[in-house]
C-alpha cells in the first residue's frame, strides 16, 4: 500500500469501524503519539478504539495531504464531546515507515456556530491540483509564515498573496489581509500577542500546503496548524486548528 492507502485503511479501522485487531496489524509496536492525551505505542491507540465506539463519535475527511511519509488528513468529528466537544476540526498527521504507521501528530479545535468570513472550518476547495508546484508552492508558503506571520518581512506580504483575496477559514478572522492583520492586533490587544512562530514540518501536495507550528501566544505555548491553497503562484486560501500545549501529557514525546 501507498503511505496514503496504508493511513486511511488504519483511519478506517480505528475511527469507523472499531476493529483494534485490524488496526494492530498497520501500526508499529513502538508507535510515536504526539496527542498529550493519549499513551504512546500500539497498545495506547488500540486502548482508545473502545472509547471512540462507545462515545458514538463519527469523523468526515475533507482532504488529504501526501508528500514522501508523512500523511495529513483534515477532519470533522462529530459527536466528540468525550475528547472536548460536540464537534471538533482537526488535523491529524501521520508518518509512515517500512509499511506501517509509525507515528502521529494532531491538534483539535471545537467548531463554533459562527465564523466572522461566514465560512466554515473545513469548507472550500478539495481538489488537488499542480502537482508539478509542490515544492515551489512549499517554498511560498514557507516565505509567508516566516516573512509575515513569523514578522521577519511583513513588507514582503504581496510576494505571498493579493491582499484582496485570502479567503478565511479561521473562525475568528475576516477575509483578505485587512482581516488577518486586524485580527493579529486584535489578539495582541487582548494580551495574546505572538511572540514565537516556529515551523516544525511542512507537507505539500500540489496546491495545497501544510504546516505544523510551535508558537507562544500570550506567553503561553500553542501549537499551530495550518493548509493553505495556492493559485497561480499565490496564496488564496487558508485553513487551521489551534490548541494550546498543556504541561503534562500521557507520554514524553511532546507535541511535536
Amino acid at each position: 500500500m501507498t503511505p496514503k492507502e496504508l493511513v486511511l485503511a488504519l483511519f478506517t479501522a480505528a475511527f469507523v469501524e472499531h476493529d483494534p485487531e485490524a488496526a494492530g496489524q498497520l501500526v508499529t509496536p513502538d508507535y510515536i503519539q504526539h496527542n498529550p492525551q493519549v499513551p504512546t505505542g500500539a497498545e495506547g491507540l488500540l486502548g482508545l478504539i473502545p472509547l471512540v465506539e462507545q462515545s458514538g463519535m463519527t469523523v468526515t475527511t475533507h482532504r488529504v495531504i501526501t508528500e514522501g511519509d508523512l500523511v495529513v488528513l483534515h477532519n470533522t468529528y462529530e459527536n466528540a464531546d468525550a475528547f472536548g466537544a460536540s464537534s471538533l476540526a482537526a488535523f491529524d498527521v501521520f508518518r509512515v515507515k517500512d509499511g506501517k504507521v509509525a507515528e502521529h501528530w494532531d491538534n483539535l479545535q471545537p467548531i463554533p456556530d459562527t465564523t466572522v468570513s461566514g465560512r466554515g472550518m473545513t469548507d472550500g476547495a478539495t481538489e488537488i491540483t499542480d502537482l508539478d508546484q509542490s515544492q515551489a508552492n512549499k517554498e511560498l508558503v514557507l516565505g509567508f509564515v516566516r516573512d509575515v506571520l513569523a514578522g521577519a518581512a511583513p513588507e514582503n506580504v504581496a510576494n505571498y498573496m493579493d491582499p484582496e483575496v485570502y479567503m478565511q477559514h479561521n473562525p475568528m478572522i475576516d477575509d483578505g489581509l485587512d482581516g488577518l492583520m486586524a485580527a493579529v492586533e486584535a489578539f495582541a490587544a487582548q494580551g495574546q500577542a505572538i511572540t514565537k512562530f516556529e515551523p516544525q514540518f511542512a507537507v505539500a501536495e500540489g496546491n495545497f500546503v501544510f504546516v505544523a507550528t510551535d508558537a507562544i501566544m500570550g506567553g503561553q505555548p500553542w501549537a499551530f496548524f495550518d493548509l493553505w491553497r495556492v493559485e497561480d503562484g499565490k496564496i488564496v486560501e487558508h485553513w487551521d486548528v489551534v490548541s494550546p500545549i498543556p504541561e503534562e501529557m500521557a507520554h514524553e514525546n511532546g507535541k511535536f
